[in-house]
């Protein structure tokens, strides 16, 4: 099993994008999601909300099995800037946790719930944050094909795009996103293999 990361794609090189779904696993969607970006052999990056990894374990592992990234989203999506350093490393420490449990690896990056991050946020924990490039608002436009052509027309070459893998219109949106885009030259990477070769 290749690490998370661990690709021969190079960005510097050739057009990346890299897929980000949030507030996962969930059950029905996720599985769905994992079968998608399988067929066209994409790699993507999930951010978990831990009490979401402690009820479906075996999600999590599919998705680090299948050498995706899984990162980490808090343990109840709260918003960390009105919390205290302890609180958010009670967030951010359950669910790293839970990840390992699930994969045998800690994460290494972390995505602030809302995007909400500031200095406290940043010296509480030793995680890599992680925002955005192209927000799909999926969450708000449960449609399928409102979605795709957010990520079509938007996302430009290693960009980092904002999904949820929670929604069934999101999680919809998927095939036409690989199918053109994959058409047009894009490789769909993790975060970290868009770092590690930008």
């Amino acid at each position: 099993m290749k690490h998370p990361g661990e690709d021969d794609t190079d960005c510097s090189k050739v057009k990346c994008i890299a897929l980000t779904f949030d507030d996962g696993p969930a059950a029905t969607e996720t599985s769905q999601l994992l079968t998608y970006l399988a067929k066209y052999k994409a790699r993507a990056t999930f951010f978990t909300v831990g009490q979401n990894v402690a009820a479906h374990p075996d999600l999590v592992r599919a998705e680090a099995a299948a050498g995706h990234e899984v990162g980490n989203h808090s343990w109840s999506h709260p918003d960390l800037t009105g919390l205290s350093t302890a609180q958010i490393q009670s967030q951010l420490s359950r669910t790293s946790a839970a990840i390992k449990a699930a994969t045998g690896e800690e994460p290494k990056l972390f995505r602030p719930p809302y995007g909400a991050i500031n200095s406290t946020v940043r010296a509480a924990t030793t995680l890599s944050p992680v925002l955005w490039d192209v927000d799909t608002e999926d969450w708000k436009y449960r449609d399928s094909g409102k979605v795709a052509q957010t990520v079509i027309t938007k996302a430009g070459r290693n960009e980092v795009v904002l999904m949820h893998d929670i929604h069934p219109t999101s999680v919809g949106a998927v095939p036409e996103i690989l199918r053109t885009l994959t058409a047009r030259g894009y490789h769909f990477v993790t975060v970290s293999q868009l770092r590690a070769t930008l």
